[in-house]
């Protein structure tokens, strides 16, 4: 298991992030900046990220371990927009910030004197970074929740059994990905900026990045969103089945299911020989991929039953040895432990809290985990405008 590191710069050291992000997305984000060195500061409501009262589950300390997945290495102030004092501080750090972040909906912070064209003149190369659900345009009256977007994007059209119910993905997994297209932008729109002023560019201004849950939705759809395109025609729920490939889906072991991904035709000619039905290969109905893909539904009743004879796991073994996609349906403690027995390290010990380790490797240029997630308004009071590398008073 990883510890936490002390005394290390990350590649982001000295950079200075002002997120008035909160739930996940945007907290996903400024986690992942302030994983590689920036100094991110939380800032929140009196009533502190919603994510602070999404519970159980909860950590040794009591705290939501929703709130505590996205929002370690940082700093925390409760700055009340509603007061003098508490917009004072807000404009303060985002006056001051290399990079601003928030997912607002359209308008309200422009409200408070902390949209972008505000922050931009006060604070010319700043990073805007906002992250919406539908954009700023007709879809700014529509809230960004991920369910609602796994909806109307439609990724629940394609999830779920063949003639079931649609189904969301088991994790706010749209969330994700719009935090880490937001991450890419911001990352962009500095290297942008830092090349321009390399350059001598008096023009190297203030940089919007905008990001937003239907389109890193449809993005992702990939191959189902590009077949859509192309034919006019919408795919329909396969369950675990692939739409291109077979068999690539679940199948039933002799006492629990296990996947197999064949890529190939070599590695079915494989999978069948040590199914013990060489002949399988050379049947017409699975000679090549697309004859498989016609014939799945018969494909997976042979398949079956041969891997009823034996457990999955010893068919994952025997298969992943001759080189045939094979692993078990793991549960979420049996996936960190397969991980970490394959040395990937998946878990860091933060201040004792338990988190899933940064996936970017960089070499020589670690993730330092050197704070867990703050509590509401820990930081209060600091003097904003030091480095981080100054003591904050609370």
């Amino acid at each position: 298991m990883l510890q936490e590191k002390n005394g290390q710069a990350g590649p982001l050291a000295g950079l200075r992030v002002a997120d008035f992000s909160r739930v996940l997305a945007g907290p996903y984000a400024t986690m992942m900046l302030a994983d590689f060195g920036a100094d991110v500061i939380k800032i929140e409501s009196p009533q502190g990220d919603d994510t602070r009262s999404w519970l159980p589950p909860v950590d040794a300390q009591g705290e939501s371990t929703y709130f505590g997945a996205v929002n370690r290495n940082k700093r925390a102030v409760v700055c009340d927009l509603a007061t003098p004092a508490g917009l004072a501080v807000a404009r303060r750090l985002a006056e001051t910030a290399d990079v601003v972040v928030e997912n607002f909906r359209p308008g309200v912070l422009d409200r408070f004197g902390l949209g972008f064209d505000t922050v931009a003149a006060a604070n010319p190369g700043v990073v805007y970074c906002s992250i919406t659900g539908f954009g700023r345009g007709a879809g700014a009256r529509l809230p960004g929740y991920d369910l609602l977007v796994q909806a109307v994007g439609g990724l629940m059209s394609v999830t779920g059994a063949p003639g079931g119910e649609p189904s969301k993905v088991g994790v706010a997994l749209v969330d994700v990905l719009a935090g880490l297209n937001a991450l890419s932008g911001i990352l962009l729109a500095l290297r942008a900026r830092d090349a321009a002023r390399a350059a001598g560019d008096s023009d190297s201004g203030s940089v919007r990045v905008e990001v937003d849950l239907m389109g890193s939705l449809l993005s992702a759809l990939t191959n189902q969103a590009a077949g859509t395109l192309a034919t006019g025609l919408p795919p329909a729920r396969m369950g675990n089945a692939h739409p291109s490939i077979a068999p690539y889906e679940l199948f039933a072991g002799q006492d629990r299911p296990l996947v197999i991904a064949v890529g190939t035709d070599r590695q079915f000619r494989t999978l069948v020989r040590l199914l013990g039905a060489p002949e399988l290969a050379v049947d017409p109905r699975f000679a090549d991929n697309p004859a498989r893909v016609r014939h799945r539904a018969v494909l997976k009743t042979l398949l079956e039953a041969r891997l009823r004879a034996q457990p999955a796991a010893e068919w994952v073994a025997t298969l992943t040895d001759a080189g045939v996609p094979a692993g078990l349906v793991n549960t979420i403690d049996e996936a960190f432990t397969f991980a970490a027995d394959l040395g990937l390290a998946p878990v860091v010990e933060v201040s004792g809290s338990r988190q899933v380790a940064n996936p970017i490797h960089l070499a020589n240029r670690p993730p330092v985990y050197h704070r867990p997630p703050p509590r509401l308004g820990e930081h209060n009071g600091a003097d904003w405008l030091r480095p981080d590398d100054a003591t904050p008073t609370a």
